[in-house]
């Protein structure tokens, strides 16, 4: 089979690896779609986290072809996701031994609800390839532990800023803007569910969020009613926006990666007693997000903005690694 593989900083190929055995414990997934993530370009740009060859793709989305004597509730045809995290092999895609930019990929310790879970058929694979990313998207919205009553902005209306915007709604929140600085984005927020947007390039964040959610009680005034921020974009003008914005209680949320350290004004946290909360991964999320993914996959193919042929690997890399070339790529396969 072929393996889309990092070989050396900045180089990647396709090489030709064996098809996988399946043990009795195992599932044989042929590979039907694989999304790249951002880290995905980090791993390039560093050669790899393994001696010789690192395997690409943590996103996967496929059919099952083979299955073990032991394995139990999963078929062969079954469409399935995946849980890139839990295999014996280390994480797929993450360093581990495999990687979903391949044809086939093997699931050791096959166990639905753990290692898998299986997606109607209906759903197109491009979609459910955003299982594994939209998870993470989730667990930031879990972290904020929002209520209903709540007032919410997401910074960001990429990948994950979109997906956090379909899961406060999914969870039931009141009232959820998304704020950006690309017009194309914002249209997708709308698209997808958020109830108000603001350009960040010509707006002023804090004014718009007092026109939308009302003045907050904070010591100084001139906050927004916002209850809950939400960072999916990692600059560090939004934790300066967000902290300046916040009244008393607010919550801010981090799920973007920030490169370098940003200041915080603690008298401002204290005063107004504000909750900084970090988000990172799914701890409990991966299968959690699936049965929202199925109920509203109209909307989370929004967020998918290239499909792109296995055939072409390489270019679907390039393009997801280009700043401002792609909102989300989805490799696919015949």
């Amino acid at each position: 089979m072929k393996v889309s593989v990092v070989t050396a900083p900045g180089v990647t190929q396709v090489v030709d690896m064996p098809k996988p055995s399946v043990g009795p414990k195992d599932a044989l997934v042929r590979m039907r779609a694989c999304g790249i993530c951002g880290s995905d370009a980090f791993y390039i740009s560093i050669g790899g986290l393994r001696p010789g060859q690192t395997p690409l793709g943590h996103e996967p989305a496929g059919e099952v072809v083979e299955i073990g004597s032991d394995v139990a509730g999963i078929a062969v045809g079954d469409h399935v996701v995946v849980n890139p995290m839990v295999a014996p092999g280390g994480i797929i895609g993450n360093g581990g031994a495999s990687g979903a930019l391949a044809e086939y990929l093997l699931i050791e310790d096959a166990v639905r609800g753990k290692s898998l879970e299986v997606v109607p058929d209906h759903i197109p694979f491009e979609v459910a390839a955003l299982n594994e990313p939209m998870a993470v998207a989730r667990h930031g919205v879990n972290q904020c532990q929002p209520k209903p009553t709540d007032k919410v902005l997401v910074f960001g209306a990429g990948p994950i800023g979109l997906g956090a915007t379909i899961a406060f709604k999914s969870v039931g929140v009141e009232h959820v803007v998304v704020a950006d600085l690309i017009p194309a984005r914002l249209e997708k927020a709308l698209a997808v569910g958020a109830d108000a947007v603001i350009n960040s390039t010509d707006e002023d964040v804090a004014k718009r969020l007092i026109e939308l959610h009302g003045e907050g009680e904070a010591l100084f005034p001139g906050r927004a009613g916002t209850d809950i921020y939400l960072d999916a974009a990692g600059a560090p003008a939004v934790i300066d926006t967000a902290l300046a914005a916040a009244k008393r209680g607010a919550r801010l949320c981090v799920v973007a990666v920030h490169k370098h350290p940003v200041p915080v004004e603690f008298v401002n946290l204290m005063s107004n007693e504000i909750t900084i909360v970090g988000s990172m991964g799914y701890p409990d999320e991966i299968f959690e997000v699936t049965k929202d993914l199925v109920a509203n996959w109209e909307k989370y193919a929004v967020i998918v903005s290239h499909t792109i042929p296995f055939d072409n690997v390489d270019e679907a890399l390039r393009t997801a690694c280009t700043p401002g070339a792609a909102d989300k790529v989805v490799v696919t396969f015949n």
